[in-house]
């Protein structure tokens, strides 16, 4: 009974069996609401709303001086006239029986009207408590909430062109197809656990398991450009793949750091509504961007600190986003050799990323910079751009097979910007983004050829409520990073080994917390200039592709 013990509002019930008011369920909402804003009264002329020409005007006065048991609103109203459940009577006048030291006839016929609703209250009551006390006894945790996905993809890949001489017995296109293209079902399993301790800090730990590893087309075996965005480790084992802690320093600033932490989800802001307006599909377009040059969501020990004056603007205005972060490759950042690894040190892979975004949830833009040490990755691109690890090397074997150190490191740059439609129809959203990469040292990533210059764009638009609300359609196509520069050393000049890819995708919203995307993408040419094993041949060699993925949020 401690719940409705805090509802001092008897008279209301003499009021509404007065009127023959009735109802079937009881609005717990509106009687709790009440009982915490119900301020006690010793007058009936303390309402400002209860005139001595109502009618209930003396039955009101007589509780307040005999009882004591009438309450109102904190702004001095009564409000006597709002429509209420016999239920929500009955718990009024359950509340005011504490008080009631004789019981007149008036409220013995007020307890013989209510009888039934009054047994049934607290049967109700009762009830709760025991379920608030079970939960209480076999929940998980008071700080902590786990937020869940689970994908399945069903699909396959299939090269098509040229079956070039590739230095194997079957070709460049037989050999793909030999090795890469069966039809194959697999899965990723991301497990959030977000614990706050003060309600605006964050401790983020994420458990993560899938098996498409190295046997699995969709990790970006193959061709790279095959990495699809829900890609998960292989081998059905259950590792922790985030681990941080974000907190707020003061008016607008906000920091993060852990041993797990990625650069890119340091940002402040993402310029796309592609990634966020349906089901993403390949790496390049969904997570990297179409810059992977700076979006390399490279993940290991780091810091970010992050600034945005959003709390100081009106509701839809533009906001300014600021935000700047180093993280470690998560296999160096550990290793306590520093001539192998280590944090903070020439041979931590390290990424320093910043960031600044004007805009809204309606349109927005961003200029990006990341500074990469020797080994630091570039994410995704042609076979060509990718030598190296994907990224610079930092030793270099020379012609007497001696190794040395490259000196070699990277400096990327994107521009991302993104507008939506204020209501779904024709016009879809557009994002687009334009990135470059330049490398510095003696990044010889074969014999006499040195890259130096690299360069990716995209544009994705995406359609929401397509013949149902809650569904989307979806389609970008752009160029993965590829070589713009290389220093031939006196060699034949160099054709830029340009290449497209593009998708195409539509969700079906089975429910809040399932959706299904059929999808399909081509890779031309994602060998790059490796597709021609002799200069001047023209070759051409792509990747089809084709699957089903299906999404569990819970």
């Amino acid at each position: 009974m401690k719940l409705f013990q805090q509802m001092l509002v008897a008279p209301a019930a003499l009021g509404l069996l007065a009127s023959g008011a009735n109802a079937a369920e009881l609005n717990i909402n509106g009687v709790s609401d009440y009982a915490a804003s119900a301020d006690q009264v010793t007058s009936v002329t303390q309402f400002s709303d209860v005139y001595p020409t109502d009618w209930a005007y003396q039955a009101l006065s007589n509780l307040v001086e005999q009882y004591g048991c009438v309450a109102g609103y904190p702004n001095g109203t009564f409000r006597g006239n709002r429509a209420m459940t016999r239920y929500e009577a009955a718990a009024l006048l359950n509340s005011c029986l504490d008080r009631v030291t004789e019981v007149t006839d008036e409220l013995s016929r007020l307890l013989r009207e209510f009888e039934t609703e009054l047994a049934i209250l607290r049967g109700r009551v009762d009830g709760l408590e025991a379920r608030v006390g079970e939960l209480e006894a076999t929940q998980f945790s008071t700080t902590t909430k786990l937020k869940a996905k689970s994908v399945f993809v069903m699909g396959g890949t299939n090269a098509i062109g040229d079956n070039y001489n590739n230095g194997g017995e079957k070709g460049a296109r037989d050999a793909y197809n030999a090795e890469y293209g069966a039809f194959s079902f697999s899965y990723d399993l991301r497990l959030g656990l977000k614990t706050s301790f003060s309600g605006k800090d964050l401790l983020y730990t994420r458990l993560r398991a899938g098996n498409m590893g190295e046997d699995s087309v969709w990790d970006g075996n193959g061709v790279g450009l095959n990495k699809l965005d829900t890609a998960a480790p292989g081998g059905n084992l259950v590792e922790i793949d985030r681990l941080y802690y974000r907190f707020p320093l003061g008016e607008g600033f906000t920091v993060q750091a852990g041993p797990l932490t990625r650069n890119t989800e340091m940002m402040g802001y993402k310029a796309t509504a592609y990634a966020k307006g349906g089901q993403k599909v390949l790496d390049f377009f969904g997570g990297s961007l179409g810059v992977p040059g700076v979006w390399n969501k490279e993940t290991g020990g780091g810091f970010g600190l992050m600034y945005s004056n959003k709390k100081n603007v009106d509701k839809g205005d533009a906001y300014f986003t600021v935000a700047a972060n180093y993280v470690a490759d998560s296999g160096e950042a550990n290793d306590s050799n520093p001539n192998t690894g280590g944090f903070m040190t020439d041979n931590s892979e390290g990424n320093i990323t910043t960031q600044l975004a004007y805009g809204n949830k309606q349109w927005g833009m961003a200029a990006g910079y990341r500074y990469g040490q020797c080994g630091a990755k570039f994410r995704t691109g042609t076979e060509y751009a990718s030598s190296g690890k994907w990224g610079t090397p930092c030793t270099v074997t020379k012609d007497d097979g001696s190794v040395v150190r490259s000196g070699a490191d990277s400096h990327s740059w994107a521009l991302n910007a993104f507008w939506r439609p204020e209501d779904s129809g024709i016009l879809p959203s557009v994002s687009a983004g334009v990135g470059a990469s330049y490398l510095n040292g003696n990044s010889a990533w074969e014999n006499n050829t040195s890259k130096r210059a690299m360069a990716s764009w995209m544009v994705g638009l995406t359609w929401n409520d397509v013949f149902m609300e809650g569904n989307a359609l979806g389609a970008a196509v752009g160029q993965p990073q590829f070589v713009t520069e290389v220093d031939n050393n006196g060699g034949d000049d160099f054709v830029a080994d340009g290449n497209y890819a593009m998708e195409l995708w539509y969700k079906f919203q089975v429910t809040d917390n399932i959706a299904v995307t059929p999808a399909v993408y081509w890779l031309s040419r994602p060998y790059g200039d490796d597709t021609q094993n002799f200069k001047g041949d023209d070759k051409s060699l792509g990747v089809f592709g084709g699957l089903i993925q299906t999404t569990f949020k819970f």
